[in-house]
């Protein structure tokens, strides 16, 4: 089961903190992670509702990094970087650059699928899943 931690949440939801480099870089020494990614006026940045902290090309490339483009401009820089990355809004499900199937919380998925928010499914479905993204993604270490 692949882990991924949302914003670089590892035990709860800490808004003042998710998508912060340092917050980040600290849940990926045990977990993969996404990120909510802008590019404005050729750079990158981190921050959910708009562009708030910038990052390198390096940054955004890193292993374990999930990209979430915030509009076209970002989905289209970090594909020409090799990042991995995937857009969506409100879609049921997405596909990433490295081929996943990104599911929006509450839908069904299976071995390619990555499940996010699981806390409302039956463990039973979230088990069929490739891995999980969550806020609180310590809690899914055990899964079989």
């Amino acid at each position: 089961m692949k882990l991924i931690s949302h914003r670089g949440n590892i035990t709860t939801v800490q808004p003042e903190r998710e998508n912060t480099p340092e917050y980040l870089e600290t849940a990926l020494k045990k977990y993969d992670c996404e990120t909510d990614v802008w590019f404005n006026n050729n750079k990158f940045y981190l921050g959910h509702e708009g562009p708030i902290k910038e990052v390198s090309k390096a940054f955004v490339t890193m292993p374990g990094l999930w990209c979430h483009a915030k509009h076209y401009a970002s989905l289209q820089a970090l594909l020409d970087i090799g990042a991995h990355c995937f857009f969506h809004q409100k879609d049921d499900y997405t596909v990433t650059s490295k081929g996943y199937i990104w599911a929006y919380p509450r839908q069904k998925g299976d071995k390619n699928t990555i499940c996010v928010h699981p806390h409302e499914l039956p463990m039973e479905w979230v088990k069929k899943f490739y891995g999980v993204c969550a806020n609180n993604i310590q809690d899914y270490e055990d899964i079989e």
